[in-house]
């Protein structure tokens, strides 16, 4: 190989590299930006309240562009993730779940939840009404959940086999808290039993979506860190 060959190739693996580093970038700051927006709009709308409300239904109101902004913009940024996953080399089917988990964020930012349970203010507290577009909101939002937490459990097994067992252990943790709460919500009740641990639920699978962004950067980086 010529010098400029070398030269080139170098060049080229560094450009691919930082390409990697950038998609999975996006991974990193995908959660904290979706949790600090939603939770800034949880504490400062009339009418919503943690106990009751899930995130989902501040796309509605005068406001509710916010939200539908945050979904789309969480799911395009878990998206380009999902493509860093592939790159960087984590397995066949995490990228993929990934994927689909950030299309369903796209989705439930289009097809948005309907007004329930007194908000926005004006509605009321016992409205059961389901729309078309929440009833996709519903279907999109189960199918990444769903996908998320098969995505969790997958890299909780492949660490495993590679003897990292803080790491499966979170990552296994994160699964089963999240598989949980989308059961309690799923199963219709609006409580503070039910709707909190889902919120804290959403929360940490954010941050295990950040920390399997940071581990696969420092391998990207050429840290000695096993990617997923």
């Amino acid at each position: 190989m010529t010098v400029l060959e070398r030269t080139t190739s170098i060049t080229s693996c560094d450009r691919e590299s930082r390409i990697t580093k950038s998609l999975l970038g996006y991974g990193v700051i995908a959660g904290p930006v979706y949790v600090a927006v939603s939770l800034a709009q949880a504490l400062t709308r009339p009418g919503f309240d943690l106990t009751r409300h899930a995130w989902s239904l501040l796309s509605n109101g005068d406001l509710g562009w916010i939200q539908v902004t945050n979904f789309v913009a969480a799911g395009l940024m878990t998206t380009a993730l999902a493509v860093g996953l592939r790159r960087a080399g984590a397995g066949l089917w995490t990228p993929r779940l990934v994927a689909v988990y950030g299309l369903s964020l796209v989705a439930a930012g289009v097809f948005r939840a309907d007004p329930a349970l007194g908000f926005p203010l004006g509605t009321p507290t016992d409205a059961h009404t389901v729309s078309w577009h929440g009833m996709l909101h519903l279907v999109s939002g189960s199918v990444g959940f769903l996908c998320l937490i098969a995505a969790c459990l997958i890299v909780g097994r492949a660490a495993a086999a590679r003897g990292a067992r803080g790491w499966a252990i979170y990552s296994r943790i994160t699964g089963v808290v999240f598989l949980a709460g989308f059961a309690g919500i799923a199963s219709g009740s609006h409580g503070a039993l039910t709707t909190l641990p889902f919120t804290a639920a959403v929360v940490l699978a954010w941050s295990w979506i950040s920390a399997l962004s940071v581990r696969l950067y420092r391998s990207a980086a050429g840290d000695t860190v096993e990617a997923a």
